[in-house]
């Protein structure tokens, strides 16, 4: 492989955020999306400013006051499904290619691991969930340092514990803003541009635009 180890942002990456949403789609009604995409961009914001402030909750609780929010902002969704919602994110589908694409990587030589803002107990239940435990060799958590992406902390927990300089570390996220302090570190950074987003933070760029993981296996 040309990079020593592979790390993967976790939700939006592996796992697809907005799958606990749709499990309850029949329930929740035509105001689903909305109600999946307030959440999840509250989620982002509560641990931004939660890390510029110093006030660290861990992620599943900023998760928990993010459902609340979208609750109270789209009224037609009934709250009574608060528990049937959090309990899904607990279990998020991951997309399709991940585990054939982490496979290959791994029986490639590479080593594999998760940076995520998640919670240990959150990672964990997610990759056993998707079967991706024994795949992985390591799941690493902000928690262990209090702050969340992109504080440059998190990135050096990779780097530290596994005793490689940045530039050995080919760095996947599908969001654009993680890529940007991934770069900043000095990884190799492959934003997984789901959505087809336009680029932003354009004087810290991807070393690789892919629109799935799958191009990683030809690409490397």
């Amino acid at each position: 492989m040309r990079h020593a180890a592979y790390i993967f942002d976790a939700y939006g990456t592996l796992f697809d955020v907005h799958a606990a949403v749709r499990r309850h789609a029949a329930d929740i009604g035509p105001d689903g999306q909305l109600l999946s995409e307030i959440w999840r961009a509250k989620q982002l914001e509560y641990s931004w400013v939660r890390t510029l402030m110093g006030a660290y909750l861990d992620f599943w609780q900023l998760t928990e006051q993010a459902l609340d929010f979208a609750f109270s902002k789209v009224a037609s969704v009934d709250p009574a499904l608060r528990s049937k919602l959090l309990d899904a994110y607990w279990k998020l589908d991951c997309y399709p290619e991940v585990p054939a694409v982490l496979r290959n990587l791994k029986d490639n030589g590479a080593r594999l691991a998760i940076l995520s803002n998640g919670s240990p107990a959150m990672l964990e239940a997610a990759v056993r969930s998707a079967g991706l435990d024994l795949i992985l060799d390591e799941v690493f958590s902000v928690d262990s340092v209090r702050r969340f992406k992109t504080d440059q902390s998190v990135y050096d927990l990779v780097a530290s514990n596994w005793r490689l300089y940045p530039e050995a570390i080919s760095f996947q996220s599908s969001n654009r803003w993680d890529i940007a302090g991934a770069a900043k570190f000095g990884c190799r950074t492959v934003w997984i541009n789901r959505a087809d987003q336009p680029d932003e933070y354009r004087d810290l760029p991807p070393s690789l635009i892919l629109p799935s993981l799958e191009g990683l296996v030809t690409i490397g």
